[in-house]
């Protein structure tokens, strides 16, 4: 469904009332066309910084001058020094910053290294980089700062300035997403520096549209050392649930986009739609209930017979029987617990016997409602906040294979389940992000492609957050 308010304060006449008015003007969102480049940031400039002591200088640079970026450097920042030896040691040439008025050599990104902070009086620096340039971030611009994880600042201090950049993060991503720019932060734990490239590659690119105000964490990767930057997933097998429609159907098509080859499954009903979707990309289809006695099994032996194993599974399926919890009746809460989260777990539990290939990643469909919760979704809240303490219970055992699990946290977004909401509702809920603006199926898919590839093949056990900002449970 169309967001008919942002198309109309986008045109000519409906910018004019709206700022007469003092009425919200949700940005136009650029996103990705195509499926991952070679050199995703050709043509661009990236804006460097560091704090004085920062770590991240030299993989940094490595990561962006691969991406095709032109890096640019302030001549008065305090890191300005690290910046130039990590230069001079890779032997990557550095621009420096444009004058404001020059448009054409602005940076469309602004990445901060601020590893390296020992307390609250270093976070100075940050506002230093950042505070002079808030008005050249242009629109669907992207900033993307780096830090340690508190739990590795080794003190008190230190531990608290890698906390601020969180509330950082979170209130920058407030104030800059009236443009469609973006504001995220990666924690950068020991082990991980040389796995910058592909987090890079997806945040600071159209392919991560609708992320804004989150941390993700990154640890030393158990898989393959090398990262796929172009066609990420050629070669490997997909296995999508629920993938007849709307954000299955998204998150099937864009790992196809990326070279996957797809195996989509949906109920029997829903088989003919299941069909017409995965004909468009050469998919194989499966109609089977997955919550039946048998489904584990059969998907396994399927996916052994005909592909030799999987490589990729993505557990989409989901249900919501909403009633407050006084009025629900016990086979809506059972309903709703055995799709969303019973059918993974035992679905799962085959695959590690037989047919996933080792080095496999898994990416579950949570929701922000398992987050902040929601009246009247006792059993829908449940299962996704399960979903999201199971990815990180089972992060060890998959990474002891070669591989991960995360999930994928959505907030509102455009579908056929939205579309039948009120009126009301459906623009609180439209309006209530940084963004100002409901995701669609694409934005989704596009965060599930990314943790299903290599690009994130430092993430493990994490929930990436996909809501535009949602303030619900930020």
């Amino acid at each position: 469904m169309s967001d008919r308010y942002l198309d109309f304060t986008q045109s000519a006449f409906g910018k004019s009332l709206s700022s007469l008015l003092g009425l919200p003007q949700p940005p136009r969102l650029k996103r990705a066309g195509a499926s991952y480049a070679a050199r995703p940031l050709e043509g661009r400039a990236v804006m460097l910084g560091s704090s004085g002591l920062g770590e991240l200088a030299a993989p940094l640079l490595v990561a962006l001058n691969e991406a095709g970026a032109a890096v640019q450097v302030a001549t008065s920042l305090v890191g300005l020094p690290v910046i130039k030896a990590a230069s001079a040691a890779t032997g990557i040439a550095l621009k420096t910053e444009p004058n404001p008025e020059d448009r054409a050599a602005a940076p469309s990104a602004f990445v901060f290294d601020a590893t390296g902070l020992t307390g609250p009086a270093q976070l100075r620096e940050l506002y230093d980089f950042m505070q002079p340039r808030v008005g050249r971030i242009p629109a669907n611009g992207r900033v993307l700062l780096l830090g340690r994880a508190p739990a590795d600042a080794g003190n008190a201090s230190a531990t608290a300035a890698a906390t601020a950049l969180r509330g950082f993060t979170r209130s920058f991503a407030k104030e800059i997403g009236k443009k469609g720019a973006t504001v995220n932060l990666l924690e950068v734990g020991r082990g991980a520096d040389d796995a910058l490239a592909g987090p890079l590659r997806f945040f600071l690119s159209e392919h991560a549209a609708y992320i804004t105000g989150q941390t993700l964490a990154l640890t030393a990767p158990s898989g393959d050392a090398a990262d796929r930057h172009f066609a990420p997933l050629a070669g490997k097998v997909a296995v999508v649930t629920g993938a007849a429609r709307g954000i299955g159907a998204a998150i099937a098509a864009t790992l196809a986009r990326e070279g996957a080859q797809v195996v989509g499954i949906d109920r029997p009903q829903e088989e003919g739609a299941l069909g017409e979707t995965l004909s468009a990309f050469g998919g194989y289809g499966l109609a089977l209930d997955i919550t039946a006695a048998d489904a584990p099994q059969r998907i396994a032996r399927e996916l052994v017979g005909r592909f030799g194993g999987v490589d990729i599974v993505v557990h989409n399926a989901g249900i919501t029987r909403d009633k407050m919890l006084k009025n629900m009746a016990p086979h809506l809460w059972d309903m709703v617990l055995d799709v969303n989260f019973g059918a993974i777990l035992r679905i799962n539990d085959a695959l590690l016997t037989e047919g996933l290939n080792d080095g496999a990643r898994m990416v579950c469909i949570s929701s922000i409602g398992g987050i902040a919760g929601n009246a009247g979704q006792t059993n829908y809240g449940a299962t996704k906040a399960g979903v999201m303490g199971y990815v990180e219970a089972m992060a060890p055992l998959l990474a002891r294979r070669g591989g991960a699990i995360n999930a994928v946290a959505p907030g509102f977004i455009e579908t056929a389940m939205t579309a039948q909401m009120p009126t009301g509702p459906r623009e609180v809920g439209r309006r209530l992000a940084s963004l100002g603006q409901g995701g669609l199926p694409i934005d989704i898919a596009e965060a599930v492609t990314f943790l299903a590839s290599p690009l994130a093949r430092a993430v493990n056990g994490r929930t990436l957050r996909v809501c535009g900002q949602n303030f619900v449970g930020a």
